[in-house]
């Protein structure tokens, strides 16, 4: 393939696809674009070391002689304008064209718009690149009363942040509980208790009707039930939307997503797609999932990798992720959808517990705060495809860890 392998988008997911590319053997050009200036970096710090510290710099991905090391030709500040699939090439802003024989998509997601009178005015962000991180630094230092609109991981995680660091902070969150579509309402009753004791103050149930502003800069977010909340800073939380339209304009077939078999292609088959912006069957579930996740991200990269080297495995990493919220580590590992029984283990009076979900009597997800041992051993028994009963999670996690090694001598193949 003498025009070689081009991946859009420089995230987790692309920069693992290039590594992956090198790390399975192939030969063959590779090209890493990105639409940002910055070398590639880690985002989760983002919502929080980053932001409470003016001295902090970005964790690059990779270090500074990988890309020359590996031979992958990394292009960053470069905006692809369109996907000519009939001569396999991409149109770059200003006139330069890219040919590819094989195209990864990992162009990841961008906060969702909140149509709001004011929210144009200066002081409203939203968290997705480094420069609204910077810009969040920037604006924070200043600001004493900071109103957060959403009440997902990313809000809160800001929320904690910046209450640790003296600012009075709101988090207004239309649904009826923080982390509605995230966490079992045990856990996310819990992260709200403990914000609010650390000094957030939380509104559910609860939208903003419009944001004022004072000289073009933003003064005041006003609810629904017309209350005036003093604001220096508004930061917009309430999701992402996948970046699908040069895939939707090339024709590729989309939904929530650019739609992939369980090998990562699209419905073009030289095209593939990963991370955020990815849409697949699965493997678990049988539903149609997107999963914005750095683990998400990294294992899609590594089989869109193998596919392309031609390898005919089918993806069926067992999803996991975590966020950290002031002095809680969320860790989850499944997905609870379809959960029709729980076990709590630990204590939430000590900070340190974690739920686990059963679907029709079998194990499907585990949610942690502060027990990192759950997590892991909890990735182990999902991944070897191990059930572990109620009375064994009850046991701990010595009954658990005895119950499958047990399974797995009689199992191995499993």
């Amino acid at each position: 393939m003498k025009n070689g392998v081009v991946i859009v988008g420089a995230g987790h997911a692309g920069v693992q696809a290039a590594a992956s590319l090198r790390e399975e053997g192939y030969e063959g050009p590779v090209v890493l674009v990105g639409d940002e200036k910055d070398w590639p970096y880690h985002k989760p710090p983002l919502s929080k070391t980053f932001i409470k510290d003016g001295e902090a710099k970005p964790q690059p991905l990779r270090g500074d002689t990988f890309f020359s090391g590996h031979n992958i030709d990394f292009r960053p500040g470069i905006r692809v304008e369109r996907i000519d699939l009939s001569q396999r090439r991409l149109d770059i802003a200003g006139g330069d064209a890219l040919p590819f024989d094989r195209l990864i998509l990992a162009t990841g997601s961008r906060p969702r718009p909140l149509p709001l009178p004011g929210a144009d005015l200066a002081g409203v962000v939203s968290l997705r690149s480094l420069d609204d991180a910077r810009a969040i630094r920037d604006l924070s230092a200043s600001a004493s009363d900071v109103v957060i609109l959403g009440g997902g991981f990313i809000g809160l995680e800001i929320a904690a942040t910046l209450a640790a660091g003296g600012r009075k902070v709101t988090v207004m969150e239309a649904a009826d509980r923080v982390l509605g579509r995230a966490i079992a309402p045990v856990i996310a009753g819990h992260v709200h208790d403990r914000l609010v004791g650390g000094g957030v103050r939380i509104l559910t149930g609860t939208t903003v009707s419009r944001l004022e502003g004072d000289n073009g800069r933003v003064a005041a977010a006003v609810t629904s039930t017309g209350e005036r909340l003093p604001a220096q800073l508004v930061i917009i939380g309430v999701g992402v939307v996948p970046n699908v339209e040069l895939a939707e304009a090339a024709g590729i077939v989309t939904g929530n997503g650019i739609r992939i078999d369980q090998h990562m292609r699209s419905s073009v088959p030289e095209v593939l797609a990963i991370g955020d912006v990815a849409n697949y069957r699965h493997w678990a579930t049988g539903g149609d999932v997107r999963l914005e996740s750095v683990q998400n991200a990294t294992d899609q990269a590594k089989l869109a990798a193998r596919t392309i080297l031609g390898h005919a495995d089918a993806y069926a990493a067992v999803p996991w992720f975590w966020s950290d919220i002031g002095d809680m580590k969320l860790q989850m590992v499944g997905l609870t959808g379809g959960s029709d029984q729980c076990v709590v283990l630990g204590d939430a009076a000590e900070n340190k517990f974690s739920v686990y979900h059963y679907a029709n009597g079998r194990l499907i997800a585990i949610e942690s705060v502060n027990r990192p041992g759950d997590h892991m051993l909890g990735r182990k028994m999902l991944g070897a495809g191990f059930s572990p009963t109620p009375d064994e999670v009850a046991g701990g996690p010595d009954a658990m860890k005895a119950a499958l090694a047990a399974f797995q001598q009689s199992e191995p193949a499993a």
